[in-house]
């Protein structure tokens, strides 16, 4: 390749440190914190344990992204864990990091398209038969946009995860200001008990939801080549959106537990909702599903502008499809971008079903990500010990141990409690070297 094509296929430098707190945000909170706190209250029954589980995940993100800063600032490339992983394990490692953080993120993105057309549907019911359309055409809308570059995508997310953070907030005031009286009538009301699993499968369950929830505290980092000044703004990006995360997260599970009476929560599919409708009463379920639906638009947003990334910096490493490395006049990935939204929109033509079992088994792989991550933190300080390193983290080795230890321990219990989706992931880690080797021998042709 000539030096005028790599210079025309560059990212450009355009996103700072408001972008990379919206981007946290957007990229992390989507229906999870929504949808989870039923489920979760199911499995535990306990306030304390309950919120004790919050906490655990919101101390491993904070750590992690006291990590992710070394690497992102000493290695300012887009694609985050893979580059992490190529850098420090070579190229077979970085590119099963790499191909299941792209295939994670595709399949979340069909599901989170797919959901949002689904609560259109539960405004407009004339547009029940058409959800899979609409899904699909959410899709080709943000892949036009996005074309259009970087600038008015980074602008736009700012502007979701404003709305979206704003909303939480307001939700967790409404419920401490007006939540006293209708809690006191709920529990008059209830009178289902619910039935707990064993302690310890209840625990290993809520943490899967709670990570869940929490996928996406390291988003900045896959926007670090086009930071202005990753040194300067990364810091202030991801310390300050992984704090507003976890803010938001336990406030609103405080909220929701102030609320709703155990029996109640544990029973509940949209906590949130049914808290609201116990305030204003049912005529504001269509307020809380409009909400929905900018949260979900926030994800996705976050989601189809950061999957790109991925193969994007592969293609240009040699381990995905050469053309993939092309880059638009607005530095949109110009081929990486509507190739993520393809595999999404082929995910919802085979059916949710499909895309629900692909994000189970995503979250497999995103820890797995996180593992390579902090692994890569460790290696490269042996390897490149030379490496500027304007940021050092903080308890160093101590510190990257204790999440690999985490990650790992986390991965066992998944790996315990859903044989079924992650015997999948382990079938593909089986099939990744041959086709690693296909894809080197195509790139060398």
């Amino acid at each position: 390749m000539n030096q005028e094509t790599q210079e025309s296929n560059k990212l450009l430098k355009l996103l700072g440190v408001g972008f990379g707190i919206a981007v946290t945000i957007g990229g992390t909170i989507g229906t999870g914190i929504l949808r989870k706190p039923g489920p979760i209250a199911a499995n535990l029954g306990d306030s304390w344990l309950i919120m004790i589980v919050w906490v655990i995940v919101s101390i491993y993100a904070f750590l992690g992204v006291l990590c992710t800063l070394e690497l992102g600032i000493s290695v300012p490339k887009a694609g985050a864990w893979y580059v992490y992983a190529r850098r420090a394990f070579g190229d077979y490692v970085g590119f099963v990091v790499g191909i299941t953080s792209w295939l994670g993120t595709v399949a979340a993105l069909g599901f989170g398209a797919y959901t949002m057309s689904e609560y259109i549907a539960l405004l407009q019911p004339r547009a029940e038969s058409y959800i899979r359309l609409i899904a699909i055409g959410i899709l080709i809308v943000l892949m036009g946009f996005h074309w259009i570059g970087t600038k008015s995508a980074g602008k736009s997310q700012e502007v979701m995860s404003f709305l979206k953070a704003v909303g939480l907030f307001a939700f967790v005031a409404i419920c401490f200001l007006y939540g006293g009286d209708v809690k006191a009538q709920a529990l008059i009301d209830t009178t289902q008990k619910v039935a707990q699993p064993a302690l310890l499968t209840g625990l290993i369950v809520s943490l899967q939801s709670v990570f869940y929830t929490f996928d996406g505290w390291h988003t900045a980092a896959y926007f670090a080549e086009e930071n202005t000044d990753p040194a300067k703004n990364l810091p202030k990006s991801m310390i300050g959106g992984v704090l507003l995360i976890i803010a938001i997260y336990l406030l609103v599970n405080l909220a929701i537990l102030y609320i709703l009476p155990m029996e109640v929560l544990a029973n509940s599919k949209l906590a949130a909702a049914d808290a609201i409708k116990l305030i204003f009463g049912e005529k504001s379920s269509k307020i809380v599903t409009f909400f929905l639906m900018i949260s979900i638009l926030g994800i996705v947003n976050a989601q189809i502008m950061f999957a790109p990334r991925v193969i994007y910096s592969m293609s240009r490493d040699g381990l995905f499809v050469k053309a993939v490395q092309k880059v638009n006049k607005g530095g949109t990935p110009a081929l990486a971008m509507p190739l993520t939204a393809i595999g999404s929109i082929l995910l919802i033509i085979s059916g949710k079903d499909t895309c629900g079992k692909l994000s189970d088994i995503a979250t497999f792989f995103f820890v797995i990500g996180y593992a390579a991550g902090f692994a890569s933190l460790l290696m490269l300080r042996k390897k490149e010990p030379d490496l500027p390193r304007p940021y050092k983290v903080i308890g160093y080795p101590v510190l990257p141990w204790i999440l690999i230890v985490v990650s790992i321990l986390f991965l066992i219990g998944a790996v315990y409690q859903d044989l079924d989706s992650s015997k999948y992931a382990l079938i593909f880690l089986a099939l990744s070297y041959p086709i690693y080797l296909g894809v080197k021998k195509l790139n060398e042709e």
